[in-house]
C-alpha cells in the first residue's frame, strides 16, 4: 500500500487542516464510571492512542443532566467534566491528533430511571419507541412530557455552554449528535413532533430547533469549527422510517445548512454495495454544497473507492478503530485489522478499551 491512497490524503474540513481523510467516528464505549460523569486518565490514554486518526470524534456527551439516556457516558455540562476532556484534549494533542466533542441529548429516548422517577422530556407527549440503557439494564422507552417553550430555550442555552465548556477544554471544534432517535430528529420528525408553535408544524419549523442551536454554538466556536452527524435512512420500525418524505425533508434541510458554512456534515449511508453508496451520497451531495465525511460500514477499499469518485471528503470509521489504535498505519501498509472483544464494548475498564496493540511483524 501507499500513499497514494485517497483515505491517506490531506483533507481540509472548514478550520481543520486533517492530515489524512480518515475520521474516528464517535463511539459510546461506557467507561465514565463515576458520579460525576467526568472523562478519566484512562480515557486520556484511549484517545490519545488513536491520534493518528485524520480527526477523532469523541463519544456523545451530554450537554446537561435532562439529556442522560445510556449507562456510564460522560457529559461536558460541568466544571468536573470539562476538566476531564483537558486532560484529553491535551493527550491528544501531545500525540499529534486532532479531536472534536460530539454534543449528545436523547430526549424523549430516555427513561425515568435515569431522573429518579421523573419523565424524560421531547418535543410532543409521544413515545419514541425505543430501549433506554438504564443502570439495571435496557429498558423499553415511556410516553414523555412535552417541552414547553421555556425549557426549549433553556435547552438550547445549554448547547451553547457546552459549547463554552468545549474550548475551555481545548477542543479543536465540535459536533452536533442530530442522528438516529436522537433528541433533534425527534424535532425533526412529524410523528415524533405534533408542535404547533416556532418549532412544530412544517419542515421548515421542525429544523428550527437544530438551526437555533447551530447559532448558539456557532457564536462560541465560528461555524467553521461545527459539523452535524445525522441519519436520514434511520429506520426504527416505527416512529422513525427512511421512506420518501423523510428523505426529502433532509434534502431540503441539506440546501438550508449549505449556506450555514459548517466544517462538515457527517451523514450515515446505508448497508449495500459501493454503486448503492455512491448512489445515497450522491443524493446528499446533489443538495448538500459543503464537505461530506461518509459514515456507515466502510471498509478501507470502499473508503478509497467512495473518495475516488469525489461526492465525498472523507470517510469515518468506527468499530474498526476499537482494536486498531493504529488504523491509519495498517491501512498504510496493508497490515491486517485485529478483531474487536464485543464483550468489552460497552463493559469493563482497561480491558477491551486501552489494551489493544499497535501492529506487530511476527
Amino acid at each position: 500500500m501507499t500513499t497514494t491512497q485517497p483515505l491517506l490524503q490531506p483533507v481540509r474540513l472548514g478550520a481543520l487542516e486533517l492530515p489524512n481523510s480518515v475520521v474516528m467516528a464517535p463511539m459510546t464505549r461506557a467507561r465514565a464510571q463515576n458520579a460525576e460523569l467526568a472523562p478519566t486518565d484512562l480515557h486520556a490514554t484511549y484517545y490519545a492512542q488513536r491520534a493518528g486518526a485524520g480527526l477523532i470524534v469523541t463519544e456523545g456527551t451530554w450537554v446537561n443532566p435532562d439529556a442522560i439516556g445510556f449507562i456510564h457516558a460522560p457529559g461536558i455540562y460541568s466544571d468536573t467534566q470539562t476538566a476531564g476532556w483537558v486532560k484529553v484534549t491535551e493527550a491528544v494533542h501531545e500525540a499529534g491528533g486532532r479531536i472534536v466533542s460530539q454534543f449528545g441529548h436523547v430526549g424523549a429516548a430516555s427513561h425515568p430511571d435515569h431522573f429518579g422517577g421523573r419523565l424524560p422530556a421531547g418535543p410532543s407527549a409521544i413515545n419514541p419507541g425505543e430501549k433506554s440503557f438504564t443502570p439495571s439494564g435496557p429498558k423499553d422507552t415511556v410516553t414523555p412530557r412535552a417541552y414547553t417553550a421555556a425549557e426549549i430555550a433553556a435547552t438550547i442555552a445549554d448547547y451553547r455552554r457546552a459549547a463554552e465548556n468545549a474550548r475551555r477544554a481545548g477542543f479543536d471544534g465540535v459536533e452536533i449528535h442530530a442522528q438516529q432517535s436522537q433528541l433533534i430528529p425527534q424535532f425533526l420528525n412529524p410523528r415524533l413532533n405534533q408542535r404547533t408553535d416556532a418549532y412544530g408544524g412544517s419542515s421548515e419549523k421542525r429544523a428550527q430547533f437544530l438551526l437555533d442551536i447551530l447559532d448558539a454554538v456557532g457564536d462560541v466556536w465560528g461555524s467553521d469549527r461545527i459539523s452535524v452527524k445525522m441519519s436520514p435512512t434511520w429506520d426504527n420500525g416505527g416512529t422513525f422510517t427512511a421512506d420518501e418524505e423523510a428523505l426529502a425533508d433532509y434534502d431540503q434541510l441539506f440546501k438550508k445548512l449549505s449556506d450555514s458554512n459548517l466544517a462538515y456534515l457527517h451523514l450515515l449511508g446505508a448497508p449495500g454495495t459501493i454503486e448503492e453508496r455512491i448512489a445515497l451520497f450522491s443524493r446528499y451531495r446533489a443538495h448538500y454544497q459543503g464537505n461530506i465525511v461518509a459514515n456507515l460500514g466502510f471498509t478501507q477499499a470502499l473508503g478509497n473507492e467512495i473518495l475516488d469518485h469525489g461526492i465525498v471528503n472523507a470517510v469515518s470509521f468506527a468499530e474498526p478503530f476499537i482494536a486498531n489504535p493504529d488504523l491509519v498505519e495498517r491501512f498504510a501498509q496493508g497490515h491486517p485489522l485485529a478483531d474487536g472483544d464485543r464483550d468489552t464494548y460497552y463493559a469493563g475498564h482497561s480491558e477491551g478499551y486501552t489494551d489493544y496493540p499497535a501492529f506487530t511483524a511476527n
